[in-house]
């Protein structure tokens, strides 16, 4: 059997590549949606990609399984599980709990593992030539390494009402029911590492074993003493701030994520022609360099989103698609960057690139309005605004404060006062400094405190 995970950092997301090596067959579980690895990989071995699953209706980034299954005609398997509301809007082959897919010598077995959502399936994965027993699980957003995923993005990005109660339970039954039934030596392969928002604690290893959670996990103490109540307080408190887009994502999963097909190389555009667009409005820049450099100079009105290793988490949070319908202009240092800027924007859903330019040369340029924490008091503010979650302003902020994390800002202006002056800041800068660019672009004056809250402390100024 051939098993390899496929991660994507900026993310923080795993898939997986299983393979049966006699038949040269494959199955890929919760791919991205630029396919190219996965492509790469089966003809790297040998193998056809025949068969493509996800473990469930991810609210993180947009489902690489249409795009999968149109290039390699690969059969696609979705969960039936979950009742009516969460049930997939396009066709596929429908997986209930117990259900397999076989592949060769590998089984590939569907749980039915309710929680983080209802429809959510973990696969336990039987290598036919070595046992008779799974050796693995592909555990999506069900158990992470030393950690669990959070039963409450229902609530916070789905427009559920009560829902992560209900999931907190759901969460504590699978793992009574299916998770602890299993074998300690099971191999745990989870769908997401540290730096994800859908869990609180998760661990950065690329997986664990049942045993080793049975043993040391923070909940595994509520199972043994069949505390349900004490699980459902310790899982609720202290999870992170959602991200806005993630209600978007939810819905496009769900119905199934526009399939691109094959994608040509970015084209490099001229400055002539990059200026009569932005003259005219019909294309959105975006300069794909660090905080640091856009603060020293950048294109007149220019979204920051730097990359390509956090493209799409930062470009999910400076762009809605939904209603932001004109193409993209990327400033990048070469076509390789540009490509893969591209590639982390598609894996959000935002589409539309049009090409790049590798230099600012004969269009308009401006600097950013930043200002010292020395110089703050005398800004006439209207809103001194705290990009960073709600954890970090917990421990610490600039008093008189608001916290609207970056990533939900750009979904709640009506929180923001129209015409007055806002001072944005985070930790370093970064994450301001992509809200900032989004904000000025939505039409608010915003000057971003320099170098962020880590200057405000070094400068001896007071916290709250």
């Amino acid at each position: 059997m051939l098993l390899e995970r496929l991660y994507d950092h900026d993310l923080a997301q795993a898939s997986y590549f299983v393979g049966c090596q006699a038949r040269g067959e494959a199955i890929v579980v919760d791919a991205r949606r630029d396919i190219d690895d996965y492509l790469d990989l089966a003809r790297e071995h040998g193998m056809r990609i025949v068969a493509v699953t996800e473990t469930h209706i991810h609210a993180d980034y947009l489902s690489g399984t249409r795009e999968l299954a149109a290039a390699t005609g690969a059969t696609m398997y979705v969960s039936a599980e979950g009742g009516r509301d969460w049930q997939y809007g396009f066709d596929a082959e429908r997986l209930r709990d117990g259900d397999a897919v076989t592949l060769g010598n590998i089984t590939v077995r569907a749980r039915h593992t309710p929680g983080h959502t209802p429809e959510h399936l973990a696969f336990l994965i039987t290598d036919g030539a070595f046992s008779r027993e799974p050796g693995y699980m592909i555990t999506g957003d069900f158990v992470f390494a030393g950690d669990l995923g959070r039963p409450d993005l229902l609530d916070e990005a789905a427009g559920g009402s009560g829902t992560r109660f209900e999931g907190a339970r759901q969460l504590f039954t699978s793992l009574r029911d299916v998770f602890l039934t299993l074998p300690d030596h099971v191999q745990v392969l989870p769908g997401h590492g540290a730096g994800s928002a859908c869990g609180k604690a998760l661990g950065a290893l690329p997986g664990t074993t049942v045993g080793y959670e049975r043993l040391n996990a923070w909940w595994s103490a509520y199972l043994r003493d069949d505390d349900m109540a004490g699980f459902v307080e310790e899982l609720l408190d202290g999870q992170p701030d959602a991200h806005a887009y993630f209600a978007r994502m939810k819905r496009q999963n769900r119905e199934g994520p526009r399939v691109l097909g094959e994608r040509r190389p970015l084209a490099a555009l001229s400055n002539e022609e990059i200026a009569r667009s932005l003259a005219a409005d019909s294309v959105v820049f975006v300069d794909t360099r660090s905080h640091a450099e856009v603060h020293r100079g950048t294109v007149t009105g220019a979204l920051n989103i730097p990359g390509p290793a956090k493209a799409a988490t930062f470009g999910a949070w400076a762009l809605d698609p939904e209603t932001e319908t004109r193409p993209l202009v990327l400033l990048a240092p070469d076509a390789d960057t540009a490509g893969r800027v591209r590639d982390h924007l598609l894996r959000v859903g935002v589409d539309e690139v049009h090409g790049f330019t590798t230099t600012r040369e004969g269009l308009p340029e401006s600097v950013p309005p930043r200002v010292t924490p020395e110089e703050l008091a005398g800004v006439d503010t209207g809103l001194v605004l705290d990009v960073r979650s709600r954890g970090e302003y917990a421990e610490g902020h600039i008093p008189g404060s608001t916290q609207l994390s970056a990533g939900r800002v750009l979904w709640n202006l009506h929180a923001l006062p129209p015409e007055a002056t806002i001072v944005s800041y985070c930790g370093s800068g970064v994450r301001s400094s992509v809200a900032s660019s989004a904000l000025r672009r939505a039409g608010y004056d915003v000057v971003e405190l320099d170098r962020g809250y880590a200057d405000w402390v070094s400068a001896g100024e007071p916290s709250a």
